[in-house]
């Protein structure tokens, strides 16, 4: 990776944190990009000196404005040396519906409109880099239905539920996005990366829990750093750090890879094409992209 750029959203901590520091070891020149200006840089200079490598810097930006994503996508370009991976990965599973400041429903705004909206910006850097590569991180449980009428909790919401909504979406949206990058020269997939304690599932409330789970939670608080915690949070980054290095993934596009980082099928949901093209008009409208 020496001599490549990759850029990583919600890379303050957790599995981006990870991701990070993978690809730094690798040799990459990698941008971290978190919402806290002491975290992010004091991420970087962790990363820095665990890695050896000087080529880790930070960037501010709040991914659910889409203010903060066009000054992030100039600051990327004002940059040396262009941008060869994207990786969105910054993620957020709220208790109760709660909107941006566009307007927009907090979960929905950051795990499917963040993407959509700073891949656009970017892809003019990523064709400048040749072979340029997206990695969107899928996440919660991968199956389920998308309804169509609930997209942003309109009509119900329930915290881990609707995150898993939102992340099937997500994919929804990858596909339909490497419909339209075909023959571009960017390839773009998507990266489930297991289960992990991060700071995102500590911080949720019992409420957030579906109805039939909240009598177990006490005992997820206790089982869960065990589990997923200190070395799962390393694994968890693997599928990511394969899809944004790995030479032999160079011409693979449109493609889901697991957590074993092996490719897999795409949930019923997702290969539906109403779904699909419902996420990518909704994505268009929100965040005021043409084409």
């Amino acid at each position: 990776m020496s001599g490549k750029t990759v850029l990583v959203t919600g890379s303050t901590g957790g599995i981006g944190k990870e991701t990070a520091r993978g690809l730094a070891r690798l040799g990459a020149d990698v941008i971290l990009v978190g919402r806290n200006a002491d975290r992010a840089e004091a991420a970087a200079a962790e990363l820095r000196r665990d890695t050896g490598n000087p080529g880790v810097e930070a960037l501010i930006a709040d991914v659910t404005r889409r203010d903060d994503l066009r000054r992030l996508a100039e600051q990327v370009r004002a940059r040396d040396g262009g941008l060869h991976v994207l990786i969105n990965n910054a993620g957020v599973a709220k208790e109760s519906r709660e909107l941006t400041a566009d307007g927009v429903e907090m979960a929905f705004a950051a795990n499917v409109l963040a993407p959509f909206v700073l891949t656009h910006l970017l892809l003019p850097e990523l064709r400048r880099a040749g072979r340029g590569r997206v990695v969107n991180i899928a996440g919660g449980v991968p199956r389920g239905r998308i309804d169509l009428d609930n997209l942003q909790g309109e009509k119900s919401y329930v915290g881990l539920a609707f995150y898993n909504q939102t992340k099937l979406a997500l994919m929804a949206m990858s596909c339909a996005f490497a419909e339209r990058l075909r023959e571009s020269g960017i390839t773009i997939n998507v990266a489930y990366p297991g289960h992990a304690y991060t700071s995102m599932n500590k911080n949720l409330t019992t409420s957030a829990y579906p109805l039939a789970a909240r009598p177990v939670v006490p005992l997820l608080r206790i089982l869960m750093p065990v589990i997923y915690g200190g070395a799962a949070v390393e694994k968890a980054a693997a599928s990511s750090i394969r899809l944004a290095s790995d030479p032999g993934l160079a011409e693979v596009h449109g493609v889901y890879f697991n957590s074993k980082a092996e490719r897999a099928p795409w949930p019923a949901s997702v290969r539906d094409r109403r779904n699909r093209d419902a996420i990518w008009a909704l994505c268009r409208e929100l965040g005021r992209i043409e084409g």
